[in-house]
């Protein structure tokens, strides 16, 4: 079987809009955290930062994902998290 660029092209097009998908409702759990926690000080948790880390980077090698696309993308991504977080917290206390 020979496969083409253009049909490595379109499961990569698939697989972004379900990466999407899946990264809004991310999002909405990180707003649904700043809601909770009502207090810039919770925030960052370094601890649970690191075990999230751990998690991701244990299940991804199990699934075939190489460390070094992981961890620094995980990383990232809880870093924009966490901005997204403050800026939310911020915007409910702004409307209270």
């Amino acid at each position: 079987m020979t496969i083409t660029m253009k049909e490595v092209r379109e499961e990569i097009d698939l697989l972004d809009r379900e990466l999407v998908l899946l990264l809004a409702r991310r999002q909405k759990c990180i707003e649904m955290a700043a809601l909770v926690k009502n207090d810039e000080t919770l925030i960052v948790d370094k601890e649970r930062i690191e075990d999230v880390i751990s998690k991701v980077t244990a299940f991804g090698a199990s699934c075939g994902l190489n460390q070094s696309i992981a961890e620094p993308l995980w990383r990232k991504l809880i870093e924009l998290s966490i901005e997204h977080e403050f800026k939310e917290l911020a915007y409910i206390k702004s409307d209270n």
